[in-house]
């Protein structure tokens, strides 16, 4: 289990809370355990904290989302309940609040010492890539996940974006085009973006800010402006 000052040192760091410290720590214990169950490797870990823990975006996330192919709701709690009680056994208290099937898969609310964290699976019907790769952090040994392909996890970043339009799913876009993981076939799809963009009056900064580091502060400050002048550059 981590220590208080580890705790405290990575928080000064990065810059940021220590809560999104402890919430990062338990996201990647719990993958490192539940990629070690039988099967796992049909289930794709997606969204926006696998931008941030595959692919260094700064925003720190609060829940863990996936996609399975061929894997049904019976297996995926026996997964996530083995890995829970791996967990434990790192002196980590786990409570599950709920588990329950949903109209497009699976979801559960665990909390880790008292964080808490949505356990998100899709069953949606289509067919779904996987890559595996070796993640490294700074809190457990490297372990390996299998991961939704980095084309379809773009695509399903953007259709949230248009579906949701939540201050975390503009700013995802905007690490996506920073670190060029658009690809130039699906650039027609940031006109539609930038009008959506135009349009909202969302307050960036109050909504971002507690899952930002501190450098990227001046960055949300005027944050649509910002996203503005980042798509008129792909346009």
């Amino acid at each position: 289990m981590i220590t208080a000052d580890k705790i405290h040192e990575l928080a000064g760091k990065k810059q940021t809370t220590e809560l999104n410290i402890r919430r990062e720590y338990v996201q990647n214990l719990f993958l490192s355990y539940f990629y070690q169950q039988k099967e796992t490797d049909k289930v794709f870990f997606k969204g926006g904290t696998a931008l941030r823990i595959i692919y260094g975006s700064p925003r720190f996330s609060e829940d863990l989302d996936f996609s399975a192919a061929y894997f049904g709701v019976k297996e995926i709690e026996e997964a996530i309940l083995n890995a829970l009680n791996e967990i434990q056994r790192e002196n980590i208290k786990v409570v599950l609040r709920e588990s329950k099937k949903t109209s497009g898969g699976f979801l559960a609310l665990v909390e880790f010492d008292g964080i808490s964290i949505n356990l998100q699976v899709s069953l949606r019907e289509g067919e779904k890539r996987g890559e595996a790769l070796t993640v490294v952090n700074d809190f457990i040994p490297p372990y390996t996940i299998i991961s939704l392909s980095k084309d379809q996890l773009v695509e399903e970043k953007m259709q949230a974006l248009f579906s949701r339009q939540k201050p975390r799913d503009f700013y995802d876009l905007y690490f996506m085009l920073r670190a060029n993981l658009i690809p130039i076939d699906r650039r027609n799809f940031l006109k539609k973006a930038l009008g959506m963009l135009e349009k909202t009056s969302i307050n960036f900064r109050k909504e971002l800010e507690q899952f930002l580091p501190h450098s990227q502060w001046p960055i949300i400050k005027n944050f649509k402006s910002v996203l503005q002048r980042e798509l008129q550059r792909f346009i």
